[in-house]
């Protein structure tokens, strides 16, 4: 991708792939599902993981699954807000982005 994929950015994409599933998701399951819209390493979305927690946008709690236990990441209610603020700006965002490529007036 020639564009840049800001901080904000990833915490919103994170956020809405966490939002998908309400019991919560796991750090490789997040990783995969973020690469199917952009291409991101594990390196980079484990630090975004960190700061939705330390922002109380995701709590965790630990899961045994074949002999391990796996961390799942949940949205918090301060997420789903988080979640609803970024959503809104997209739409915005990107409405007046492709007005202006498709040559549109901006109102």
């Amino acid at each position: 991708m020639v564009f840049n994929t800001g901080a904000a950015l990833l915490d919103a994409i994170v956020l809405a792939v966490v939002s998908k599933d309400e019991e919560g998701t796991y750090g490789y399951k997040i990783t995969q599902d973020v690469r199917r819209t952009i291409e991101v390493s594990e390196s980079t979305l484990y630090p975004v993981l960190r700061r939705l927690l330390k922002d109380d946008c995701l709590q965790v709690y630990d899961q045994e699954c074949g002999g391990r236990n796996r961390r799942y990441y949940k949205l918090t209610p301060a997420g789903e807000a988080q979640l609803r603020l970024y959503s809104d700006e997209w739409k915005s965002y990107s409405r007046k982005i492709s007005a202006l490529f498709s040559g549109e007036e901006l109102a």
